[in-house]
């Protein structure tokens, strides 16, 4: 909580500082003066005078890059998918189903088997859904300060906010800070939740653009209580409704001794020079060298104070740690032509030097577990981009050349613009890639969770379309075969989650459809999912069809001082195996004893904009205690009761 009052302190001086105005004029006045228009329609806004340029800056000023160099712009409007994005990922959560406190891990409804990854991924995937990586981290071109705060009520004691701000010291050099902390306490036993994202970001280029810099810092650590769940003999007491029981902390859960930790640090650098640039609209040629450098230290550490009968035997009764880390130092050097007659090549190579693993042996039925993985792999790559004849071409490839992984991937895609309204898109790709690290390795105080596994590469290919047009719909659909799929599963011979491989080929189907129709002031936005799984071990289990259907009515109210939102969203999936969790692991695992879902959630929300202020007020799964307390997030994991949250986004042009 010290870094979040920290951080709200140092952005509202920040904010005071350039904000101050000594005129005493109103506070509507001063608003005008600075040209923030109240309207809904954020590209038309004007924003305040750069320091840089007399002229008014306008909203389209505000520059956010990704990583791939797509640059958008700060969008202050208020919109449905505005709605599905204010949670704690600050991303649209469709496809997932958060846990009950703010903070924990979601349980996967999709799955997307696309990938252009030539190395394995560290374990403990369950914890990394806020682990901010690589592609995650955007930069900015901003012609005056802006702020941003986010803010968000938790469950029990606690509150979320993510902190931003980014500064232009000059038209070539950016700096932004931001910081994302949470606590919640949560509503049943031993499941507090405290993370932290710090990051820093600058992103420069010389006055005769021939250089160009980007690169950020960033810090994470995601702490959580684990409580395993619910105990067997607890659960009828939760689906039957027992009002005794409505208070969740007297629920018992399978162990109140346990927490878990996600800890990680990066600096990433990318840059790149021009060699042969185009100086006008009559050059042809541009030839430019890019250098591209990671470093990341990450770990997971699980602590126990006592060992638990829900992991088996252990090595030792009290005390019990489990860490494991990962040190990865990665470089590529590319080289970029383009030519206006045969389109933008690039060519790559990169070295990844990767340490994995434990700080100890283990010894197991007389045989010594190896404690590391670690080596060098070196890699060649490629990529491809063509405008044809109407059509965007698009190619990339990899692959790893030495080094004790194997690893190559493919893709292509293809755009075409049919009109002003609708485009569509279709790609191919093929992936080979080892499994995740701890599924090759794994140690751990508890005797059953230890192996070593020589697993073959993960098979992928996928045939994927797109199409989109704001006047029809957006309908996605994609067709997956995938080979010596990793997963966990509990072994029937001694009851423990271990990692298997399924050596057979599965087929997994996917078709999205989004549509949005409007009648007046009012809107029914509608996301389907339907989807396919042809696999006779059953490793892959989601649900058939997955719907959110929301009904709201927008308006501009008082004189067009506020902008009003207001609504119901129905989300809905069909009940199917739905996959556990393994605290230990912190990965989930493979069940298929009992189906759960087929419960409905309704949330009903008032969202209101003023000026450059959104307001969230939500009812979130206000039926739940009238539609059968069936609803889980996993195994023994109940979903969220009935809870009533507040929160708001705010932004400062300055």
């Amino acid at each position: 909580m010290r870094k979040i009052l920290l951080s709200v302190i140092l952005l509202c001086a920040f904010s005071g500082v350039f904000a101050q105005d000594k005129s005493k004029k109103p506070i509507r006045k001063i608003g005008e003066k600075l040209g923030l228009v109240e309207s809904q329609d954020s590209t038309n806004r004007k924003g305040p005078k750069s320091p840089n340029d007399k002229a008014v800056a306008k909203i389209t000023d505000y520059l956010i890059i990704s990583k791939e160099n797509d640059t958008t712009f700060v969008d202050t409007t208020l919109t449905i998918k505005k709605e599905y994005k204010f949670n704690y990922l600050r991303k649209d959560n469709f496809e997932l189903v958060p846990f009950s406190n703010l903070g924990q891990t979601y349980n996967s409804l999709s799955y997307n088997f696309e990938s252009t990854k030539l190395m394995p991924s560290f374990g403990a995937r369950a914890r990394h859904f806020n682990y901010m990586e690589i592609e995650d981290i955007n930069y900015y071109r901003v012609p005056t300060p802006l702020t941003e705060l986010f803010y968000k009520t938790a469950f029990e004691q606690g509150q979320l906010l993510d902190a931003f701000f980014t500064v232009n010291t000059s038209p070539q050099f950016n700096f932004s800070v931001a910081y994302k902390g949470l606590r919640s306490l949560g509503k049943y036993q031993h499941i507090l939740t405290s993370t932290g994202n710090f990051r820093v970001t600058t992103n420069y280029n010389s006055k005769n653009k021939r250089y160009f810099l980007r690169t950020h810092i960033v810090t994470q650590d995601l702490l959580n209580q684990e409580n395993g769940g619910l105990q067997d003999s607890n659960v009828p007491y939760f689906e039957t409704g027992d009002p005794e029981f409505l208070d969740r902390s007297i629920l018992a859960v399978n162990f109140e001794n346990a927490e878990s930790i996600l800890k990680g640090k990066r600096f990433y650098l990318d840059h790149t020079y021009n060699i042969i640039r185009k100086k006008d609209t009559t050059s042809s040629n541009k030839l430019s060298f890019r250098h591209i450098m990671s470093f990341e230290d990450k770990y997971y550490q699980y602590d126990q104070t006592t060992a638990s009968d829900y992991f088996g035997d252990a090595f030792k009764n009290s005390k019990l740690k489990d860490r494991v880390s990962l040190e990865n130092f990665y470089n590529q050097v590319q080289l970029d032509y383009s030519n206006d007659l045969l389109g933008d090549l690039q060519f790559n190579v990169s070295s990844d030097n990767y340490n994995y693993g434990y700080d100890k042996l283990v010894v197991l039925n007389g045989n010594t577990i190896v404690n590391r993985l670690k080596g060098d792999i070196y890699s060649a790559g490629g990529s491809y981009h063509k405008q044809y004849r109407g059509f965007d071409l698009k190619g990339e490839m990899g692959i790893n050349v030495t080094g004790d992984f194997d690893g190559n991937f493919i893709k292509g895609t293809a755009s075409f613009k049919l009109n002003d309204d609708m485009s569509a898109m279709a790609s191919i790709n093929h992936s080979s890639k080892a499994p995740n690290y701890n599924f090759l390795l794994y140690q751990s105080e508890y005797i059953n969770y230890n192996w070593r596994n020589n697993f073959n590469n993960t098979e992928t290919e996928q045939l994927a379309f797109h199409l989109k047009s704001n006047k029809i719909a957006n309908l996605s659909v994609d067709y997956s075969t995938i080979t010596d799929y990793a997963y966990f599963k509990r072994d029937q011979t001694d009851n423990q989650i271990k990692a298997f491989q399924n050596s057979a080929t599965i087929t997994y189907l996917r078709v999205k459809l989004e549509r949005e129709i409007r009648f007046g002031k009012f809107a029914l936005n509608n996301t389907v999912l339907y989807q396919n799984v042809q696999d006779q071990n059953n490793t892959i289990n989601v649900p058939e069809l997955t719907t959110r259907n929301t009904l709201y009515f927008s308006s501009n109210v008082f004189n067009k001082a506020m902008y009003l939102q207001t609504g119901v969203t129905f989300s809905y999936f069909t009940a199917y195996y739905m996959n556990a969790y393994d605290p230990l692991l912190a990965e989930f695992y493979v069940q298929n004893e009992r189906e759960y879902g087929n419960f409905p959630r309704l949330d009903f929300f008032i969202n209101t904009k003023i000026r450059q202020t959104r307001i969230y007020l939500k009812a979130e799964h206000f039926n739940s205690a009238w539609t059968g307390y069936n609803y889980y997030s996993a195994p023994n994991y109940p979903y969220r009761d009935f809870t009533v949250r507040f929160g708001l986004v705010w932004n400062f042009f300055m």
